[in-house]
């Protein structure tokens, strides 16, 4: 037995090779690039991501010995992948992190109408969900919606052009048009947003027992894969990357540490009367209640510009000669264009360093980034709702021991880390055993493949007081946020 497994993350495109014993037996990466053509937007060329997928799982195919048993497909999820009626797109993909709906979005939060929504749908409101989107290209290029007969999602994209079919998985769908306790589209949710007009464009839902097509022959040829190998559709990236880590039951917790920094928990049903806040996602047997946000990894990146450092290893080497706290600087890492969605949602959000002065050199810098960006994992955990007993955490940030640390030290639980490189899509293989039948259900798949590292665990320290501290200087920080975006409007 062998399975290929593909991640297409938003910068990343990853296909993984598992042979007969479920081990990864070969791993191919290829770059892909977001386009930024105006203030806010974020795009990507759909044509380049599917030439990278192809590309990858051709060469991971190469590597493979045996058969393949199925290939499965996991992706970045949200934004609009608009295609025609025979499958091609009608312009660039619009991504998860496009922010040109932000006024739009701000409006709904101010009315109270994302609320109402949230009450059925469990997902607060984004400038990069379809419904945004959808009410921006409406306004400004109707054309694009007249030539559109499908709007996918990245994991629908690439599931359309290995079978010719568009569908979509529950998890992609789930957010903003779903009625999360039917488990259907909501006619009432379209409505609400004005968005009656756009129930044509959403394709057919594919709920476990149906997320299993055959490979064209077209698709085939390009892969080098036999036609009709079973492809199998997982659920979006960061609910495959919770499975993957292990988090298969009520109560379990994963964090995900990538270009989102997301804190995602197992629940039996959707909580639709909390706080208006994150996300909710449906998934086989239940649900995954998720606070991803706009700014994670990408912020550490740009820090690494910033401080003319190479990788993002020296940033945690730097970090390390600071003492804790960063001699009083505080980091807020608000970076998005479209503001933060979670665990609030705030697109004039903006980040900023507190507290700065001469006393600050690079290592307080460095350390204040990091320490920033995990008061954000406590704050994610925070509204979660009671603490897990452990975080298994996964992403490229995972691989910084001091990260991880802090990380244990501020939320006080102890932090688990996957053995696998790619957990995302280690989550879409244990889909694919269950999917095809040759495991009993992803648990029993996840209980034969999941392995972990050695926990680290959290210390005593100076951390404390630390996200009580980070809750006041934000509630300052967002004071100035509407005068701050009067002022771009400005230049």
């Amino acid at each position: 037995m062998a399975a290929i497994c593909v991640d297409a993350g938003t910068t990343v495109i990853k296909a993984v090779g598992y042979d007969e014993s479920g081990a990864e037996a070969a791993v191919v990466r290829h770059e892909t690039s977001v386009s930024r053509p105006g203030a806010g937007r974020a795009e990507q060329d759909m044509g380049a991501v599917w030439d990278a997928v192809a590309r990858t799982v051709r060469e991971v195919a190469a590597e493979l010995r045996g058969e393949v048993d199925f290939v499965a497909v996991t992706a970045q999820g949200d934004g609009c992948w608009l295609v025609d009626a025979s499958g091609e797109p009608t312009g660039p993909a619009i991504l998860w992190n496009d922010g040109r709906a932000a006024a739009t979005v701000d409006a709904w939060n101010r009315s109270g109408l994302a609320e109402t929504a949230f009450r059925t749908n469990g997902s607060s409101a984004a400038s990069g969900l379809p419904h945004a989107i959808l009410t921006w290209l409406k306004e400004h290029d109707p054309g694009r919606l007249d030539r559109s007969a499908a709007n996918l999602t990245c994991g629908g994209w690439i599931f359309s052009r290995m079978t010719g079919e568009l569908a979509a998985d529950e998890s992609d769908a789930s957010a903003p048009f779903m009625d999360l306790r039917a488990r259907r589209y909501s006619g009432e949710l379209l409505e609400l947003f004005g968005l009656g007009w756009a129930e044509r464009l959403l394709p057919e839902l594919r709920d476990d027992s149906r997320r299993v097509a055959g490979l064209t022959p077209g698709a085939a040829a390009l892969l080098g894969l036999p036609a009709g190998t079973p492809v199998v559709m997982a659920p979006y990236d960061i609910a495959a990357t919770a499975l993957g880590a292990g988090a298969v039951r009520t109560g379990q917790a994963c964090g995900i540490l990538g270009t989102t920094l997301c804190v995602e928990t197992l629940v039996e049903r959707p909580d639709l009367d909390g706080d208006p806040v994150g996300i909710t996602i449906a998934l086989p047997g239940g649900y995954l209640r998720a606070f991803p946000t706009f700014a994670g990894t990408e912020v550490i990146q740009w820090a690494c510009r910033l401080l003319g450092l190479a990788h993002p290893a020296e940033l945690s080497e730097l970090a390390a000669l600071s003492e804790p706290g960063a001699r009083g600087l505080a980091f807020q890492p608000y970076f998005s264009p479209a503001g933060e969605r979670a665990p609030f949602s705030d697109p004039l959000a903006r980040g900023a360093f507190l507290g700065m002065s001469f006393e600050h050199g690079r290592e307080q810098v460095a350390r204040a980034i990091l320490e920033g960006l995990t008061l954000v994992v406590q704050d994610c955990l925070s509204a979660s709702g009671p603490p897990p007993h452990e975080l298994r955490v996964c992403g490229g940030g995972a691989a910084s021991a001091l990260w991880l640390q802090l990380i244990a030290d501020v939320t006080g639980l102890p932090v688990l880390r996957s053995a696998d490189s790619e957990v995302g899509a280690r989550g879409a293989f244990l889909v694919g055993l269950a999917a095809t039948g040759a495991a009993a259900s992803i648990e029993a798949a996840a209980g034969s493949h999941v392995r972990l590292r050695e926990a680290v665990h959290p210390r005593p320290g100076p951390y404390g007081e630390a996200y009580r501290d980070f809750l006041a200087l934000r509630e300052t920080s967002a004071r100035s946020w509407p005068l701050l975006a009067e002022t771009r409007s400005r230049t």
